[in-house]
């Protein structure tokens, strides 16, 4: 028993290490870094789902991810983690209007929000997935990246259809596909790039 919580305490601490260290990362002025980081990440953006996205969102951690693919996939998680925590901030916004909204749209809202809580737990475990590639068990690790993103990627997937096929009024629906498009797509690019590490 005492066995297996040092190592869930060590488990945790390595794990709140890395993500504080990743989300710290500052982006760095483009000309200020290396030509060869530039187009390390640019080459490797141009072959993701959404390619220009990729470069916008991860180009400006050049400096930080260098010429290092797995440094690069774990940006880009951290990356999704963050548009997908601003999904929530804006989804819940909406959920806070009392009496606005129908007795359905109430609920395709509290419904979306959970949708957006269970994408943001499963980038998390994507990422501590990816903290441990260098393990005997890489393969492992790596389809749990992998298994992790695409869950996440459903999740969101989820929300939207909760607005879909509905008595949901259109401005509330093109709200929610609004803030819930950015987010999957740099998850999409994350997957892609993880699919891709080796």
């Amino acid at each position: 028993m005492e066995k297996n919580y040092n190592l869930t305490k060590k488990f945790l601490c390595t794990f709140l290490s890395l993500v504080s260290s990743i989300s710290l990362v500052q982006p760095t002025s483009a000309a200020t870094t290396p030509s060869a980081y530039t187009n390390f990440v640019k080459t490797r953006c141009s072959a993701t789902t959404y390619p220009a996205v990729c470069i916008r969102t991860l180009y400006p951690y050049a400096s930080y991810v260098q010429t290092n693919p797995l440094k690069l996939c774990k940006t880009a998680l951290s990356v999704a983690i963050q548009g997908a925590s601003n999904t929530t901030a804006k989804v819940s916004k909406l959920a806070s209007r009392k009496g606005y909204y129908s007795r359905m749209e109430a609920a395709a809202l509290k419904d979306c929000m959970y949708d957006v809580k269970d994408a943001i737990s499963e980038l998390k475990q994507a990422l501590s997935a990816m903290t441990r590639l260098g393990g005997a068990d890489r393969q492992f690790q790596w389809a749990n990246a992998k298994t992790w993103g695409s869950a996440a990627i459903t999740d969101l997937e989820s929300c939207l259809d909760g607005f879909t096929g509905r008595k949901i009024s259109p401005a509330l629906r093109a709200n929610i596909k609004s803030f819930v498009l950015p987010p999957q797509k740099l998850i999409s690019n994350a997957l892609y790039l993880i699919n891709h590490l080796y």
